[in-house]
Parts: C-alpha cells; structure tokens; sequence
C-alpha cells in the first residue's frame, strides 16, 4: 500500500467521510492489538489520507476500552506523520457555545484506568509534554475552519481540553472545579492519542466540536443525550468541511514538526540493554534510533 501521511481519527459523530474517493479497508493488527476498527484508507481532493472511526464504526467502544496504543501504532504503521482528531465535547466556558469549534492547546488528565505509554517492559522513555499539540498543525486547522466561514460557529484558537474518564459525564460540582481551574471544554479520549502520537513522533492536533455546555451553566439544562446526538449530527457536516480543508493545505505545505524527532532525547535506555522482545514489539518507533 502506498504510503499515507495524513491520519484522521473520527469521534462520537463522525464514523466515516463521506468525500472520500477510492476506498480501501485495511485490517491491521498491532502488537498492542487490533485498532478501534479498519482503517478507512481513500482518496479527499486528490490526497490519500487515513480514517480511523475512533469508537468503531457503530459505537460500540466504551471511552475507557479503546485501544489507543492499537490506534496510534496502525496510523504509524502505513506512514502516518500528521494526525487530525476530531472530537465532541462539551463546553466549561459561556463564550464556547454548543456548534462552536476549539483548537485546544492544552491538556488536563483526570483520566484513571488508561495506558498511555508505549514504553516500559524494559525500555524507559520520558517524552517532553508541555506543549502537547504541534502548533503548526493546530494553526492549520484553526485557518481552514476561518477560511470556510461556517453558518453559526464561532473558532476559538486555543483552550484547556480536561480529558476525563467517563462514561458518566461530569457531575456539578466537578464542572464547576474544572471552570475555576480555567478549562474551556471537557471530553473522555484525547489526551492518550495526544501523549501516544508524540512517543510515535506524529504531529497531532484535536479539532474539538462542541456539543453542550457540560451542566455547569445557570441558563441551560444539564446535559442530555438527545441533545449531544442532535448536535452530533450537525457538528459532523461541518468536521468533515474543516477536515476536507485541512487536508488541502497540509498537503500543499506540510510543516516540520518537533514531534517528528520527539525520541530523540526521550530513550533513557541503552538499546543494546532492552530485552529483545520489547525491541520487536517497538521496532517501528525505534528504527530511527537503533
């Protein structure tokens, strides 16, 4: 298969792509398992990209059951070097309105029962975090969702992400914690794709669609489900303008990317010290390095 640079990794509302041309579904499996479902391998304006249905196809993954480090090693696998998520949310600030999109630059972990590491089994590696989504690439989003223009959505450049456990969703004394703490949106999955993409040295950035305002603000109900899947629905027209336009414009100018050398200095571990069963299973992020 040729290989594909651009990843897309679809969330709650966004189960495929409807632009995509030439389609092929490629079956991977992992050392760390099979990926959330096939890849979605096609063609979006004359650029093979790669789609991922993060909770499968037909929603069956509970957030706390996907198989992020299975997910983010098939995106490495066929080549991947930029990585797109697209993911609902809900919204811990009144000026991020439900259909608004954020380009979050930050992360919270209030996650509990994740694995979020390729390492370990007798390698140890410490990647730098503070900035945790590539800049070059979050801008590139953020200008393709200006540049369309989209009825009733408002782009905010920047924002805390607080990537909880669920499935529940938060409770109002927990909302209003995180809005003292300054967060803009809240949601159950990005941060490990975010700290796995940089161990596999793939740019990343989230394209987070707001679906409701957590149950934190005075003048709306608590979050419902009826709400979050009718603004699913419209929020994924509009994921799929943005990530169309994205696609473009990285493709005419892909960036470089300092998560695309993020290992460099991250491997504590002597290669020749690390037992030989563990260099196989991590061949792939540690071909460069050996």
């Amino acid at each position: 298969m040729t290989e594909v640079t651009i990843g897309i990794i679809g969330g709650s509302g966004l189960y495929k792509m409807e632009a995509l041309q030439n389609v092929e579904e490629v079956q991977i499996d992992t050392p760390f398992g099979k990926p959330s479902d096939a890849l979605i391998v096609g063609t979006l304006d004359g650029v093979r990209v790669a789609f991922l249905a993060r909770h499968g196809r037909h929603h069956h993954l509970l957030p706390s059951d996907l198989p992020f480090r299975a997910n983010i090693y098939a995106m490495k696998s066929i080549g991947v070097k930029y990585l797109i998520s697209a993911s609902a949310v809900g919204s811990l600030k009144e000026e991020a309105k439900p259909l608004d999109m954020v380009i979050p630059d930050q992360f919270i972990d209030r996650t509990k029962n994740r694995i979020s590491t390729f390492f370990g089994d007798g390698i140890v590696a410490h990647i730098t975090f503070g900035d945790p989504v590539c800049p070059h690439l979050a801008g590139i989003v953020a200008d393709a969702v200006d540049s369309l223009n989209l009825t009733d959505v408002t782009l905010h450049r920047g924002g805390t992400y607080v990537c909880m456990e669920g499935p529940a969703f938060s409770t109002k004394a927990e909302s209003n914690l995180y809005r003292s703490w300054g967060a803009t949106i809240i949601g159950m999955t990005n941060l490990p794709e975010a700290k796995l993409a940089r161990e596999a040295e793939i740019a990343y950035a989230t394209l987070a669609l707001v679906t409701d305002y957590d149950c934190c603000h005075p003048d709306h109900d608590s979050v419902t489900v009826d709400m979050v899947i009718a603004n699913l629905h419209k929020n994924a027209i509009n994921a799929q303008k943005v990530i169309q336009e994205t696609v473009r414009r990285l493709a005419a100018n892909p960036p470089q990317s300092d998560a695309h050398e993020s290992l460099k200095y991250a491997i504590l571990t002597p290669l020749d010290k690390v037992p030989d069963v563990t260099k196989e299973r991590l061949g792939l992020l540690l071909k460069k390095y050996v």
